[in-house]
């Protein structure tokens, strides 16, 4: 007994021992010590896992086959089923609701309504999408976007455009929260135009707010507080749209019929099964997914509503499936990054497959620094060019001279993916794997979208603790 005793104080010692020589831990390159003022300021921080944002649930990643396993009813022959990778990464539990929008509305008229009420009205939803010539829909469109009966339900009347516009917004929120959550900046709920806070200008040193503490600046020639940098830590990267692989993988969710590394059995919708009612249990025979029937049977027989919803529901009206996530049949269909082509299957790489990869960065002055922010506030970006100079090009920037646009194609680099069935959609558009497109300015009232966000670090979610992010 003893001596299992002083093994654990051994231990002990060692472990705390670990601990000491990690915070003054040294260059294994050159000797010379991290985080001292007096070896330059060089500044090393401790591993830190990602935190994760607000409304996100961790995917963690691994192969699937992406494709769908239906009979190809359109004859499209554009969507061949083909083993992939998916990096691990994060996606929002629900789709964005109407409150979610509204907030974001209410934000830009607040900061921009003013000086700049285009910014207000170019976000604003096409709640006419509800119209209908032969239908009686005009309290939809009247009353769907703003009125709290509606409030949980999927925002729609979004385009892709405006969609990407709210998750680079969402982005500036979220990270100006954190910092203010951890005593950097104070609230400053007064921000007009160009002075609001932005991550891109807040990296960049174009926004300095309203400063509570900076944090200790080591450089033995500089101040004595800085400004948080990227290599902090703190801030979260970017809210973003799936891609089409991420989205597809998320929604078959896998893990939840798998062992080890074998698949029991592959998947027709987001859940297991054939059909689209749990077929035993308590739950037996309660619809999967909010989904049309058939011609003119939108919801069942009153009396016994096979999915209680005639057009959209709340986002958390069905079960989730395996990764957690709300709706990824059924509701509203969501879109994705991609452009879509045809033969996108054939082109695509096979580690995390994305169509549409343009890669752009801050635009800079004459001298070569980051520009000045634009009158909105943001820093901004332009294509790089120079990362497009390998020889391959496919997937890059499409010659768009073989797609005459509405002449003799409708498909060219404005043509994006959408994904999912929704409350207007047969039960064959639950399937994950089918795919659809659509111009990325037009909306519909049943096509929503939800956000993700990449995973840095570790991809195994057994190896992590997941932070929150103002921790």
């Amino acid at each position: 007994m003893k001596k299992l005793i002083n093994f654990s104080v051994y231990f002990l010692m060692a472990g705390m021992l670990v601990t000491v020589s990690s915070c003054s831990e040294k260059s294994s390159r050159t000797g010379w010590k991290y985080n001292d003022k007096k070896n330059g300021g060089f500044q090393v921080y401790k591993d830190a896992e990602q935190a994760t944002g607000p409304g996100l649930m961790f995917i963690e990643g691994g192969t699937f086959v992406m494709g769908s396993m239906e009979q190809d009813l359109a004859f499209d022959n554009d969507n061949y089923e083909r083993r992939v990778s998916i990096s691990s990464f994060y996606m929002d539990e629900t789709e964005v609701t109407n409150v979610d929008y509204c907030e974001y509305l209410y934000w830009l008229k607040r900061v921009y309504g003013a000086d700049y009420p285009e910014v207000y009205e170019k976000a604003l939803p096409d709640t006419l999408a509800w119209r209908n010539p032969l239908g009686f829909n005009e309290p939809y469109v009247d009353n769907y976007l703003r009125h709290p009966a509606y409030k949980n339900y999927p925002v729609v009347g979004v385009s892709w455009t405006q969609a990407n516009e709210y998750c680079a917004w969402r982005t500036d929120r979220v990270n100006e929260r954190i910092l203010i959550d951890k005593g950097i900046l104070k609230d400053n709920p007064n921000q007009v135009n160009e002075d609001n806070f932005s991550t891109q200008a807040y990296l960049s040193g174009q926004y300095e707010g309203m400063v509570k503490k900076n944090l200790k600046n080591l450089d033995p020639n500089g101040e004595p507080t800085r400004r948080v940098r990227l290599e902090d830590g703190i801030l979260l990267p970017n809210y973003r749209l799936p891609t089409e692989s991420e989205w597809e993988y998320a929604a078959k969710a896998l893990k939840g019929n798998s062992q080890f590394e074998n698949v029991n059995q592959k998947r027709l919708y987001a859940w297991n099964g054939l059909t689209t009612r749990d077929p035993e249990g308590k739950g037996k025979g309660i619809m999967y997914a909010n989904y049309k029937r058939g011609r003119g049977d939108n919801m069942g027989v009153a009396g016994y509503l096979n999915d209680s919803y005639d057009i959209t529901g709340p986002v958390r009206a069905f079960v989730p499936n395996d990764f957690g996530l709300y709706n990824m049949a059924g509701n509203v269909s969501e879109w994705v990054m991609d452009v879509y082509r045809p033969l996108s299957p054939e082109d695509k790489s096979d580690f995390n497959p994305f169509r549409g990869n343009v890669y752009t960065k801050p635009a800079t002055d004459a001298d070569g620094n980051i520009a000045e922010k634009d009158s909105l506030g943001h820093v901004k970006r332009v294509v790089d060019y120079d990362a497009y100079a390998s020889p391959d090009k496919r997937g890059d920037i499409d010659d768009e001279s073989m797609y005459a646009y509405g002449v003799t194609s409708m498909i060219n680099n404005k043509a994006r993916v959408y994904k999912g069935g929704s409350w207007n959609d047969r039960a064959y558009f639950l399937n994950p794997g089918v795919r659809r497109f659509m111009d990325e300015d037009a909306s519909t009232s049943d096509i929503g979208f939800r956000c993700a966000m990449v995973r840095l670090g570790s991809q195994d979610a057994k190896k992590f603790k997941a932070r929150k992010p103002n921790k």
